[in-house]
């Protein structure tokens, strides 16, 4: 049974296939694989540098931990089954101006070989009572106004629209479900 767990080199092999996944579909988590990939993609083949890799993803959700220049802390999540990484889902802890724009409180993915099988539903779901346990009574969850897979994942966990800012939907969602 699927089930969401803090970042953990065991998957790396199943990471790395997913990688591919995103990449042959031009697909880049917005710009986070880019980043990613710059950083650790020479490495993450060896477990050594995938170790690395996922202490430094688990080291974003300190306050005073490393993450790129203007980035809030965040808690990631992934999504897996048995051995297979399926996807991952970001809580930010606080909202920048940009994120209360365009970005909101959670980011997610599924690899494109999970895809319609309801786990981005369910990663929602399940980490809205992390987020609580940050203090976020509500969260803003975005996305883009042609992605109605992700509209419908939103709105199916509660999303309340608020409005439509350029490009991006935004709902907001009680953890409290």
């Amino acid at each position: 049974m699927p089930q969401l767990i803090t970042p953990d080199p065991r998957f790396r092999a199943s990471f790395l296939e997913a990688v591919r996944e995103n990449i042959a579909e031009d697909e880049y988590f917005g710009n986070t694989l880019k980043r990613e990939l710059a950083v650790y993609g020479d490495s993450w083949h060896e477990p050594d540098g995938f170790a690395r890799y996922v202490a430094a993803v688990r080291e974003e959700e300190l306050e005073a931990g490393f993450r790129p220049e203007g980035f809030v802390p965040g808690t990631w999540y992934w999504y897996v089954d048995a051995g297979t990484y399926l996807g991952r889902i970001q809580v930010r802890h606080r909202l920048t101006p940009h994120l209360r724009e365009v970005g909101g409180h959670i980011g997610y993915g599924v690899r494109p070989t999970a895809r319609r099988n309801g786990h981005a539903t369910a990663m929602l779901r399940e980490v809205l009572p992390h987020a609580r346990a940050l203090g976020l009574d509500r969260v803003l969850v975005t996305c883009d106004t042609t992605n109605i897979g992700s509209r419908k994942v939103i709105e199916a966990n509660g999303g309340e629209f608020e409005d439509q800012r350029g490009e991006k939907l935004r709902f907001w969602i009680r953890t409290d479900r």
